[in-house]
């Protein structure tokens, strides 16, 4: 598995577990989840950029994603697809993967981490998300 892979899966267990965790700072979460887990510097280094773009922008890309998931509000969505179209969204706001990798690589933690109909949904979202911002025509 591609070290990119796994610093996704790293910053998705962070955001998970910051997510049910409430209240408590995402970059205390991040790293006490990734020494309990003894994640090495590469994929930490990889799944903070993911994290500290959540921490910065957090609040306009929910409402962004708001915004494209039509009849649902981000808190009413299950922690797992939250948690996956934040990493996604925040990646895509970085800039520095194409956009169809980041999709996909979302779908496949949702798929992995949730159910076959997360990872549709998650697909679906994405895509609108990405369009919205241009990233995908």
């Amino acid at each position: 598995m591609r070290i990119e892979t796994r610093a996704r899966a790293r910053a998705l267990q962070a955001l998970y577990a910051w997510d049910l965790r409430g209240g408590e700072p995402l970059e205390k979460v991040a790293a006490r989840v990734w020494d309990d887990l003894a994640v090495g510097p590469d994929e930490r280094k990889i799944a903070g950029l993911i994290v500290r773009r959540v921490i910065a922008e957090g609040a306009r890309l929910d409402g962004l994603l708001s915004e494209v998931t039509e009849n649902w509000r981000i808190e009413r969505l299950g922690a797992i697809e939250r948690s996956v179209l934040r990493l996604a969204a925040a990646e895509l706001d970085i800039g520095e993967t194409p956009t169809r990798v980041v999709i996909q690589e979302a779908v496949r933690l949702a798929e992995r981490y949730g159910s076959p109909e997360s990872a549709k949904f998650v697909n679906g979202v994405l895509d609108a998300f990405a369009r919205k911002a241009g990233a995908l025509t």
